[in-house]
């Protein structure tokens, strides 16, 4: 793996090794386990890395930093990428009708953090996408994570 968690033998027409999070999501139905936890509106296993990815440099944990978005060119490829594009728009639909309270209530704190983080990197990456405004309106009052925006300003 390089510093960024990618694979090094990724193939050229995959540029950013985004096949890391599909297989993550395809293992024993992990996506289809995260849409149902949000549902229920209660997260109970561990999905969010690769469900809700950050942008590197936030997360310390293995996990963090093997699925953690370089850029906003990657998170662009994401957006676009035929399988983990329409899943996030459809998780994030998901997250922002959620039953609940809070995102820490649905989420956990931490897991609360990280959302709020994912979101506002593919809101910078696609300003004109409404489903992440959605779920920062709903769980963060609009708010923007400012160590994201941060993070991508300093790169």
């Amino acid at each position: 793996m390089d510093t960024e968690g990618r694979t090094e033998d990724a193939p050229k027409a995959d540029p950013f090794d985004l096949a890391r999070f599909v297989s993550a999501q395809d293992d024993r139905q992990t996506y289809t386990t995260a849409l149902r936890e949000i549902g229920r509106g209660r997260k109970s296993s561990h999905w969010m890395w690769f469900v809700f990815p950050q942008v590197a440099g936030l997360g310390r944990s293995a996990t963090a930093q093997q699925f953690a978005i370089s850029s906003l060119e990657e998170a662009r490829a994401f957006l676009d990428h035929p399988v983990l594009g329409p899943r996030l728009r459809e998780s994030a639909r998901a997250i922002a009708t959620a039953p609940g309270q809070s995102a820490d209530a649905l989420l956990g704190s931490v897991d609360a953090q990280k959302l709020k983080s994912s979101m506002t990197l593919f809101l910078l990456a696609a300003p004109d996408d409404p489903d992440f405004v959605e779920v920062l309106d709903r769980w963060f009052c609009g708010d923007v994570d400012e160590a994201t925006d941060r993070q991508l300003r300093n790169r």
